[in-house]
């Protein structure tokens, strides 16, 4: 398997804390994670080190869908979280590495996100496209500042 990855990049206008939580949360992370057009279900959740999680992916149009999960490897609050991922696929071989480091800025969070050996089935260029959309949602969601009633 040759070193598929991926890299990206953002500025988001929301404290590293809040965007910390929306990856920590099971809830969150199931409503922004998924590309346009999949559903996710989180069926474990640890977000500690040594902690494992599992998840499902499902295409909202066809109903398939592909499961994986991992385990966490470092974090720091409000800074850093790695994570390795499989999928249970046989067809999708290999271990991933993920890591986000979040810094913050004067206007926000600063958001580097790499994502290592993927699978060679997968065109890391749709890996990226996935991210991209990924990180849209996100954004939707930690950026607006929603007052108590």
């Amino acid at each position: 398997m040759k070193n598929n990855s991926v890299s990206l990049h953002r500025i988001i206008n929301a404290n590293p804390e809040k965007v910390f939580r929306a990856f920590a949360d099971p809830v969150a992370h199931a409503w922004w994670l998924p590309p346009y057009g999949f559903l996710c279900t989180v069926q474990q959740m640890d977000f500690e080190v040594g902690g494992r999680f599992k998840m499902t992916f499902s295409n909202f149009s066809t109903g398939n869908g592909h499961s994986f999960g991992g385990e966490y490897l470092e974090i720091k609050p409000n800074e850093l979280i790695k994570y390795t991922d499989r999928f249970d696929d046989p067809g999708l071989p290999g271990e991933m590495t993920t890591t986000i480091q979040l810094n913050k800025v004067s206007c926000g969070t600063e958001l580097k996100v790499l994502q290592e050996g993927i699978p060679d089935i997968i065109p890391a260029e749709m890996c990226y496209l996935g991210w991209q959309e990924s990180l849209e949602k996100l954004i939707k969601l930690v950026q607006p500042e929603i007052p108590d009633a």
